[in-house]
C-alpha cells in the first residue's frame, strides 16, 4: 500500500481547518488532493484527535501483522495434516 503524504496530524489540523468553516474545495487546492481524498479522510478521522489517529494506525499495523501469522499457522497446519494423513 502506498505510504500517505500527510501524516494523522495534518489530516486531522485539516478536517479540523474544515470544521471551523473554511470551504472544502479552498482546503484541497491548498493541499493538493482531491474533495474525493478529503471526505474519505473525514469518513475516516472525523471526530478524531491526533492520539486516536494514532492509535487507529497502529492498531491496524497489528491487525495486519497478527493476520500475517495466522495465515503462516493455517499454512503450517495443513502441511502438518497432509503429511499426517498419507499412509507410509
Amino acid at each position: 500500500m502506498r505510504k500517505s503524504r500527510f501524516t494523522e496530524e495534518q489530516i486531522v489540523a485539516a478536517l479540523k481547518e474544515h470544521e471551523a468553516g473554511a470551504k472544502v474545495r479552498d482546503l484541497c487546492r491548498k493541499l493538493g488532493v482531491s474533495e474525493q481524498t478529503f471526505y474519505r479522510w473525514r469518513n475516516k478521522y472525523g471526530g478524531m484527535e491526533v492520539s486516536d489517529a494514532r492509535k487507529l494506525k497502529a492498531l491496524g499495523e497489528e491487525n495486519r501483522r497478527l493476520k500475517h501469522i495466522v495465515a503462516d499457522l493455517t499454512l503450517d497446519n495443513q502441511m502438518l495434516k497432509a503429511i499426517n494423513a498419507k499412509k507410509w
